[in-house]
């Protein structure tokens, strides 16, 4: 059974930074590209980042979060990193990661930003950051 587990959520001040993780187990596919996804409350959940199978040299960001949000992954492709600096009250949100199966190498380098082409989804991991 596949298993999204995000961790390093909390509270931080406004200007602070944090780092998520996102480990992926229990799969048997070999490639997959990841997102980063947050819903506020009363909000629609949005797309904040994504990042290909072949990794940091491909990655895409929301306005909201660009320059400030880097989604990265290492060599072992697991787990997936949320780097979020200069947080700011408005990113108070659950954050989750999820992951698209891929199923060519013509597809390393792809990004998603769309909720609908994720295939798995963590639990969500709570982001607070006070003024």
């Amino acid at each position: 059974q596949v298993q999204l587990v995000e961790s390093g959520g909390g509270l931080v001040q406004a200007g602070g930074s944090l780092r998520l993780s996102c480990r992926v187990s229990g799969h048997t596919f070999s490639m997959y590209a990841m997102g980063w996804f947050r819903q506020a409350p009363g909000r629609e959940r949005e797309f904040v980042a994504s990042i290909s199978w072949s990794g940091s040299k491909s990655t895409v960001y929301s306005d909201s979060v660009k320059g400030r949000f880097t989604a990265s992954r290492d060599n072992a492709k697991n787990p997936v990193y949320l780097q979020m600096n200069s947080l700011k009250p408005e990113d108070k949100a659950v954050y989750y990661c999820a992951a698209v199966v891929l199923y060519s190498d013509e597809d390393a380098q792809s990004t998603f930003t769309r909720a609908r082409d994720y295939d798995y989804w963590g639990q969500g991991t709570q982001v607070t950051v006070s003024s």
